[in-house]
C-alpha cells in the first residue's frame, strides 16, 4: 500500500462539493424553505446551504459541474495505476452527541458543519462505487473506518474486495466495539 491521491487541488473538491451540494438543497429544499412558518421548522444548517443555493447563478452551476468532470478525469488518471483506493471516512472519531460539530481538527478551524467528512467529498462527487468497512477504534473505543474505492462501473469488484477481506480477517466477528462486549 502506498499513499497517492488525485491531482486535483482539494480546496477545489470542497468549493465543486459545496456548490453543487447548496444547488441540490436548493432545488430539493424550496418547498420547505419558502414559506417562513415551515423554514422556521428547519436546522438553520439546512436554511444556510438552501440560502447558498438559491444564491448562486448559472455559471456557478455550470463551472462546478466542469470542475466535477475534471475532477472524475483526474482519478480516472489515478485509476491508470491502482486498481482500487482506500481513504478515511472521516477526519475525526465519533464526537459526544452535545457537540454541535467539531470546532476544529488538529488546529484546522472547520469552516462548515460538514467539513469533518470532507474526505467523503471526492468520492461522491465522482459517483465511483464505494463501499464502508470497519477498521477499529480509537482510544476511546469509537469506530473508525474507511472507504473502498473502486472504478467507474466496479461495483461488484469493490463488493468482492470488501467481501474477500472480511473473510480473511473476520473483523466484525473478532473486533466487537467496546459496547457491545461490556467495555
Amino acid at each position: 500500500m502506498e499513499s497517492a491521491l488525485p491531482d486535483f487541488a482539494p480546496e477545489k473538491i470542497w468549493e465543486t462539493f459545496l456548490t453543487l451540494r447548496w444547488w441540490g438543497m436548493a432545488a430539493a429544499g424550496q418547498d420547505f424553505y419558502r414559506p417562513k412558518k415551515r423554514r422556521a421548522r428547519l436546522k438553520p444548517e439546512a436554511v444556510w446551504e438552501i440560502e447558498n443555493g438559491l444564491g448562486l447563478s448559472g455559471l456557478d452551476v455550470s463551472a462546478a459541474d466542469t470542475a466535477r468532470t475534471a475532477l472524475y478525469a483526474a482519478v480516472q488518471r489515478l485509476f491508470e495505476s491502482y486498481d482500487f483506493v482506500l481513504a478515511p471516512s472521516a477526519q475525526v472519531f465519533p464526537f459526544d452527541k452535545n457537540v454541535h460539530w467539531p470546532a476544529e481538527i488538529d488546529g484546522r478551524a472547520m469552516d462548515t458543519y460538514h467539513r469533518w467528512m470532507e474526505t467523503v467529498a471526492c468520492w461522491s462527487l465522482t459517483g465511483l462505487p464505494v463501499l464502508g468497512m470497519p477498521v477499529g477504534f480509537g482510544t476511546q473505543g469509537l469506530p473508525m473506518g474507511v472507504q473502498l474505492i473502486g472504478r467507474h462501473q466496479a461495483d461488484l469488484a469493490v463488493l468482492q474486495l470488501g467481501h474477500a477481506y472480511e473473510q480473511a480477517t473476520h473483523w466484525v466477528h473478532r473486533t466487537p466495539p467496546p459496547s457491545v462486549v461490556g467495555g
